[in-house]
């Protein structure tokens, strides 16, 4: 029971975890044009390719985080991509008044997403996971059955 408990919870973390990631993704899709602009505001060059970027990494690390799916790699290029972004979109104290505060909530909120980005990344998505299931298979397969699977060559 403590195991099922422990996978669920570790599920509804990573469900609550990548939302953020994912939504911000599409709604970088929605409004292309609008998000270039925010980021020529912000002094960025270059802002087609970085918002590609940045689109690859919130979907696809979201959805890896989500999935359990290489969770440790998504969560990791996650982790760098919400450094990068907090220091260029939330320098707080480049800021006054009310927008000092916004942006500095905006910092602490990018703070403990990293922090729960470095548990998953340090610990695992758990056990509702593809990668959880990936390495149980492993397990249960003896090494010669393994070891005799047959190599494709493309």
């Amino acid at each position: 029971m403590a195991g099922t408990c422990e996978s669920l919870t570790a599920l509804f973390g990573r469900i609550l975890l990548s939302a953020i990631f994912l939504m911000s993704a599409f709604g970088k899709i929605a409004d292309w044009s609008g998000t270039t602009h925010h980021m020529e505001e912000k002094g960025m060059v270059a802002t087609s390719f970085f918002l590609a970027g940045a689109l690859a990494l919130e979907a696809l690390g979201g959805l890896s985080v989500l999935l359990g799916f290489f969770a440790r790699w998504g969560a990791a290029a996650l982790i760098v991509f919400v450094v990068a972004v907090t220091s260029v979109f939330h320098n707080f104290w480049v800021e006054d008044g009310p927008a000092r505060m916004n942006q500095m909530q905006h910092f602490m909120k990018n703070l403990a997403l990293t922090g729960g980005l470095l548990m998953v990344a340090a610990l695992g998505p758990g056990g509702f996971s593809f990668d959880h299931r990936r390495r149980t298979d492993q397990e249960v397969r003896p090494a010669t059955a393994r070891a005799e699977r047959p190599v494709m060559v493309g």
